[in-house]
């Protein structure tokens, strides 16, 4: 649904079905924005990103990086927040609120 609401909007979207698969992919091409769920089967969204940003640390530029998750609660968003991400956002998505968060990460990014 997520993926349908972005490319509506004019969006380009990558979708994978792992944490590997969304890294390996990242590694290939480089996205403006990763979106990634906390609770992936296998490896977590906690792990995949703190594995991209130790990737970052040799590679030019940021990702902009948010956690979309179930887990809402205020602990969360902080685990979230130190893990790496740069936004937390809780399930059920609002997708104009999605549009925004993306936008302001986007200008953020292009600063």
């Amino acid at each position: 649904m997520l993926a349908v609401t972005l490319e509506t909007r004019g969006a380009t979207v990558q979708q994978v079905g792992s944490a590997a698969d969304a890294f390996a992919s990242m590694l290939e091409e480089r996205p403006d924005v990763l979106l990634a769920d906390i609770g992936m089967p296998g490896e977590n969204g906690y792990s995949l990103i703190r594995r991209w940003r130790i990737h970052e640390g040799t590679a030019d530029g940021r990702v902009a990086a948010v956690a979309v998750t179930a887990y809402a609660s205020a602990a969360d968003r902080e685990m979230a927040l130190a893990a790496g991400f740069d936004w937390h956002i809780a399930k059920p998505v609002d997708a104009d609120e999605l549009v925004r968060i993306i936008a302001a990460l986007q200008a953020r990014e292009q600063r």
